[in-house]
């Protein structure tokens, strides 16, 4: 855990985190050295360092809507560190920070990033719609930096190329006292019309660790949200435009 004498890693912390996006061309929510200093002071962050106290990566809490739902944000590793594995020590530990700081909390994230679902979904997060993320405003205006807010607000915050991953508690306490197996749909998760994931919660879900599945429908998402959105700034698309997406789109993954 990260604590006060680490603030001066702040520095170093939001300019790789800036840079890191640029090199993907993905948007990030600009964090503040401030910001990430008073993450440290309030012990709700999560640091990786060398025994000789070179930074290796960091990530940090927090806390929306009166407690009830919390983010782990930030995410970051220093380049030199990278597939080393330490970005999954990281999430699982500031996993393991938000359980015990707030053990009621729903615990959900936004990402672009292929690897960081597959470090979600191991924890136990499971892809949902932005209708079940929090409705704190201040949480949204995060989105504000990013290169995407305009698809955002243009989806009136119904969808975004980021997937929406959450964990719930109660959801995965009534998972371990099952006595039986889940049952598993057949279209257990459907892409809608507007690039959106659906998922039936009544039945298992069945993507933890499908790698592949995330992967092919984080591809599909983006051409159909960046496509129609182009077309949404150009004023082109008709009611022919709009049955060719649905025909497209009505594709179930398993």
């Amino acid at each position: 855990m990260a604590t006060p004498d680490d603030q001066h890693y702040a520095e170093t912390i939001t300019q790789e985190m800036e840079e890191s996006a640029k090199a993907r061309g993905t948007g990030i929510a600009k964090r503040s050295p401030d910001y990430i200093r008073q993450k440290m002071n309030e012990g709700k962050a999560v640091i990786a360092l060398t025994n000789d106290g070179t930074w290796v990566g960091f990530c940090y809490i927090e806390a929306w809507q009166h407690e009830k739902y919390v983010a782990n944000s930030g995410l970051i590793v220093a380049p030199a560190f990278r597939k080393s594995g330490v970005a999954t020590d990281i999430k699982k530990r500031v996993f393991e920070l938000s359980r015990e700081k707030y053990p009621h909390a729903k615990i959900f994230g936004l990402t672009t990033g292929l690897a960081v679902m597959k470090i979600n979904s191991d924890l136990g997060y499971e892809p949902v719609t932005y209708s079940e993320l929090t409705t704190d405003e201040e949480f949204w205006k995060g989105c504000r930096s990013c290169i995407n807010y305009d698809i955002l607000m243009a989806k009136e915050r119904k969808n975004c190329l980021c997937t929406a991953m959450l964990f719930d508690p109660e959801e995965a306490a009534a998972k371990l006292n099952m006595t039986l197996p889940p049952v598993k749909a057949v279209a257990d998760t459907v892409v809608t019309p507007s690039g959106e994931l659906m998922v039936n919660h009544h039945h298992h879900r069945g993507f933890k660790g499908n790698l592949r599945l995330y992967e092919r429908w984080m591809r599909f998402k983006q051409f159909v949200l960046l496509k129609s959105f182009r077309k949404k700034e150009n004023g082109a698309g008709g009611p022919q435009d709009l049955e060719k997406k649905r025909s497209l789109l009505g594709i179930f993954f398993w």
